[in-house]
């Protein structure tokens, strides 16, 4: 599969998940409609963006520097494929 270059497909992907994930967090509140279901949907959210790029950071920075993934399911692959471990602080 190639690499999304076009500014313009980025974006549109960018809107679609942000349509899907409004729309999924307003049936759940349509279904059960209180301020806690709402608090714990924003924090769900909120935990996944920040393991997602918690993953990145540490993908690119300490796994392989030098590969650049397009996913977490790309990163796994290459760790699986090359037996890459993380590097130390003192193998830089």
């Amino acid at each position: 599969m190639r690499d999304l270059t076009d500014v313009r497909w980025m974006n549109a992907k960018a809107v679609l998940f942000l349509v899907l994930g409004l729309m999924s967090s307003g049936l759940i509140l349509f279904e059960e409609p209180r301020a806690w279901i709402a608090m714990l949907l924003a924090l769900a959210a909120w935990s996944f963006c920040r393991a997602y790029y918690f993953a990145f950071y540490v993908i690119g920075k300490y796994v392989d520097p030098s590969f650049r993934f397009s996913g977490l399911g790309s990163a796994l692959r290459h760790v699986l494929a090359t037996g890459n471990k993380p590097r130390s602080r003192s193998q830089k």
